[in-house]
């Protein structure tokens, strides 16, 4: 299982404007040092020599890429003491961080005041959730610097605190009201009766009763608008009310609903995504005649390159029970791919894990630490990382790279890349031929489908998690990118015609992939996802024909919770017949 360090991360110093109700940004510099000591929540610690770092995105595109596990970020906050009167009758200041990737516990000048997900060893993971904690106002020591620490631990890819900026305000009336549903299915995925009772409760925190109204709207992941409801409430002083909304006559697919709440106590909205009957969507596939005869030719062409294999070990990052080389491989067109390739040091034959990488981002040996027991082999496909000798394009533009003709498509050589590194692990004689899966997140999902039905005679298991490259004239209509670029080669430039840019990506849509694969699958799915939509996740898990589950987080977008890939290896590794 992949190991993870602890980061705390140290604000620096933040003063709050002089009003009531103001809003504070953090600077662009904070304080940011990796490790675990618990030593960082004291207020008089000295963070000086730590390194500095922005709160806006996460630490891995600030110089800590590769890096996994516990770090702390730190902060010393003025509060004026003119918002003192007002903090003691709302009941506090609210400080909102935006969003942290994966877990956090958060102090203010010593004392815990909230924390999101759950630290290992019970790694509960919470990488969309945001971050808004209540500071009691005796906690405050008002005119005066108050420390807030916040440590975060990360399972795995991006990590730290983003999505800000980050507010220190007084509370005020919309915080004293909290809107939100109770759905039973806690994953938000109806199955059943078209008609649909969505709960609704209202938290009234007001030392009196309350009285508003809530407009419910929905809207289908094309953009219609499905059902919209309107309703008077009343809930009780310092009670929770109740509320059922009916809607009826669902399709299959996925829906975006929104609660507004509105009255002179204060306005709250509250969002969230449902599917009904995801499995039952149809978006049929629709191959080309010579569908099948394209890639078995592909094939044929990469069998005549030399493969060229090349293991480079790297002495700094082996480990008494691990090797790890860079690996160099000849792909279609001979064009020069590299990939990490972790393998235990004590001899004997293994089963392998090959993950496949992101839309633009490179990866790196950590990422393919799958455990004590097994071979972790990480691919750059070309264009990406350190796969960019031979073949370039860059970002933005590489999806529109040679897209007027099938045969010089990215894709193509990108999906025969995949192939290769199959070759590569077949090539090993510590690896165990007969279980060898495939993994990987968004274009890797892509690479993933890929992978498993191109090489569906070698490929045992597969686990796609948000997969991109998928039912291309719905996913131009269901998200902004990376339909915006196609927009900008069609329609402004003229480059091509709509019809003849769908014929080539026809070619390379993993729904006309999805019914060669015969592996296991799980598919993971996060229902917010705005780049890579529920719905063409779908699209190609419906196809696939081989045993398949599919795990769906009601609140994740592109990034799923750390949990995820906890759960992930362990149905990997339970399918690969590992304990």
């Amino acid at each position: 299982m992949i190991m993870k360090r602890v980061i705390f991360v140290a604000m620096a110093v933040l003063v709050l404007s002089g009003t009531a109700f103001s809003q504070s940004i953090v600077p662009a510099e904070w304080k940011f040092l990796q490790g675990d000591k618990q030593e960082y929540i004291d207020s008089a610690l000295n963070d000086y020599w730590w390194k500095d770092i922005s709160p806006l995105t996460v630490w891995e595109r600030q110089g800590f890429q590769g890096y996994d596990g516990f770090a702390w970020y730190r902060v010393k906050v003025v509060v004026p003491a003119k918002m003192k009167k007002i903090a003691y009758k709302y009941g506090g200041l609210m400080l909102n961080l935006g969003k942290i990737d994966d877990a956090d516990e958060t102090w203010f000048n010593g004392h815990k005041v909230g924390a999101t997900g759950v630290m290992p060893p019970d790694y509960a993971g919470a990488y969309d959730v945001q971050r808004t904690y209540l500071i009691p106002p005796e906690y405050v020591q008002w005119g005066k610097k108050n420390t807030i620490a916040v440590r975060v631990y990360d399972a795995g890819g991006d990590g730290g605190i983003y999505a800000g900026p980050a507010e220190l305000t007084n509370r005020g009336n919309p915080d004293l009201l909290t809107l939100g549903t109770a759905f039973t299915e806690q994953d938000m995925i109806i199955k059943g009766s078209p008609d649909l009772e969505i709960p609704v409760t209202l938290k009234n925190e007001f030392k009196k009763k309350y009285r508003g109204a809530i407009t419910l709207k929905i809207m289908t992941d094309f953009g219609e608008e499905f059902h919209k409801d309107y309703r008077e409430v009343a809930v009780k002083k310092m009670s929770t009310g109740r509320f059922v909304f009916r809607v009826g006559n669902l399709k299959p697919g996925f829906y975006k609903a929104t609660l507004s709440l509105e009255s002179k106590m204060g306005n709250k909205k509250h969002s969230f995504n449902f599917g009904y009957e995801p499995e039952k969507i149809v978006s049929p596939a629709d191959p080309q005649p010579d569908f099948a005869e394209f890639w078995q030719r592909a094939k044929a062409e990469l069998a005549t390159v030399d493969p060229q294999y090349k293991m480079i070990r790297i002495d700094s990052l082996c480990t008494e029970q691990h090797n790890v080389y860079l690996v160099e491989m000849r792909s279609l067109g001979n064009a020069l791919i590299r990939g990490w390739y972790r393998v235990p040091v004590k001899p004997g034959r293994y089963p392998a894990i090959m993950q496949v990488q992101g839309y633009s981002s490179v990866m790196v040996p950590s990422y393919v630490n799958y455990g004590d027991d097994i071979i972790g082999f990480g691919l750059n496909i070309r264009g990406h990382g350190n796969s960019r000798d031979d073949v370039n394009p860059g970002f933005p533009g590489y999806i529109l790279t040679n897209l007027e003709d099938k045969e010089k498509y990215i894709y193509r050589g990108a999906y025969m890349d995949c192939v290769r590194a199959v070759d590569f692990l077949c090539s090993r004689p510590e690896v165990d031929a007969s279980r060898i899966a495939v993994e990987g997140a968004s274009q890797g999902g892509a690479l993933t489908f890929a992978t498993a039905a191109l090489n569906n005679d070698r490929i045992a298991v597969c686990a796609p998690q948000v997969p991109f490259l998928s039912d291309f004239r719905d996913y131009f209509k269901v998200a902004v990118w990376p339909g915006n670029e196609f927009v900008e080669l069609i329609d402004l430039k003229k480059m091509l015609t709509w019809d003849e840019a769908f014929y080539t990506l026809s070619y390379f849509d993993i729904k006309n992939l999805a019914p060669m694969i015969k592996a296991p699958m799980l598919m993971g799915v996060g229902l917010m996802d705005e780049v890579c939509p529920p719905h063409i996740n779908f699209a190609a898990y419906n196809l696939v024909t081989s045993e398949k589950r599919y795990i769906v987080y009601p609140y994740a977008g592109h990034g799923l919770p750390g949990h995820f890939y906890e759960a992930k290896l362990e149905w990997i590794r339970t399918k690969l017949g590992l304990k």
